[in-house]
């Protein structure tokens, strides 16, 4: 019985931590264009946490700092494929375009794909790492492991639904879905051990 409440509360510890990293992430992304850093630094966080390191605002913050000197383009790439995904969205609204159902399908599914290879290649990142090879790890990954990124993609669309029905629900949201981000990077290392 002592075991299992120390499984709960072990388990509600790592959820209260990504809580919180939802709300570091929330603060650190208000530019928009630090929002890769800001889910690297959280990832990389919450690895530490579950593994039992040190893990606090001022990690996060050096991590973030770390992420943001390396990766600014990144957060500005994110920026202008949101505003090229945003301005197809908008000539689809316009009445007389054909196909309009199947194309916004398609173009969400696009965004959902892209914020999966976000989250993929924040979660595998280091100091050392260069965003450029994180990406393509990353598109590679969600190629190669199917169950791992219809986990992510799914996770992607909960947080959608949660944020259109009560916005504020995004900055819990975030942090769970960053650490759905890490657990499916650990799931695929011990798959290949």
């Amino acid at each position: 019985m002592a075991r299992r409440g120390q499984a709960f509360a072990e388990g509600f510890a790592l959820f209260a931590e990504c809580l919180l990293a939802g709300v570091w992430i929330a603060l650190a992304s208000l530019p928009v264009v630090t929002a890769p850093a800001a889910l690297a630094a959280a990832a990389r966080h919450l690895a530490a946490h579950a593994d039992g390191e040190t893990a606090n605002w001022r990690t996060f913050w050096a991590d973030f700092r770390a992420a943001w000197r390396r990766g600014w383009r990144t957060g500005a790439a994110m920026i202008g494929a949101a505003a090229l995904l945003g301005l197809n969205l908008l000539v689809l609204a316009q009445e007389g375009v054909p196909a309009r159902p199947g194309f916004a399908l398609a173009t969400f599914a696009v965004a959902g794909l892209a914020a999966t290879v976000l989250l993929r290649a924040a979660s595998a990142w280091t100091p050392a790492s260069r965003w450029r090879d994180l990406f393509a790890l990353a598109l590679a990954r969600t190629r190669d492991d199917p169950s791992g990124t219809a986990i992510l993609l799914g996770g992607v669309v909960v947080l959608t639904m949660c944020t259109w029905a009560l916005w504020l629900l995004a900055v819990p949201m975030i942090g769970c879905l960053t650490g759905a981000a890490v657990a499916v990077e650990r799931r695929r290392l011990a798959r290949q051990e």
